[in-house]
């Protein structure tokens, strides 16, 4: 599905229940933070390789909250007008110059560190 028509299903969906009056961008960032936690949580004191062997049901539970993270930043592009795929493909133009890869490659310092 490409990006407009998820961000109309979305205004559809808010406006069929009247809760775009709930959708600043204030608060579609804070609930952002908080979907982006509860994916978090999933991952909470498991270990780097348990979190690459996750079951199916525990995979299934953290496919959902990764969405509820995409749904949340849809919906925000939508209402400030930002034009996601293409503001992710400058960011990543950004990334990388910031990091290119002959220079960073198998490091994890910041850009400012190298």
């Amino acid at each position: 599905m490409q990006i407009e028509n998820l961000s109309k299903r979305l205004r559809e969906f808010a406006n069929d229940r009247d809760w775009d009056q709930f959708h600043a961008p204030k608060n579609l960032s804070m609930a952002l933070m908080v979907e982006a936690a509860e994916l978090a949580e999933h991952f909470q004191w498991m270990s780097e390789q348990q979190s690459l062997e996750l079951s199916d049901d525990k995979l299934k539970e953290v496919s959902y909250e990764l969405a509820d993270v995409f749904i949340y930043c849809v919906r925000l592009s939508d209402k400030l007008g930002v034009d996601l795929p293409k503001v992710v493909d400058e960011k990543i133009m950004i990334n990388e110059k910031k990091y290119p890869a002959e220079i960073v490659r198998g490091s994890s310092k910041k850009y400012t560190e190298y």
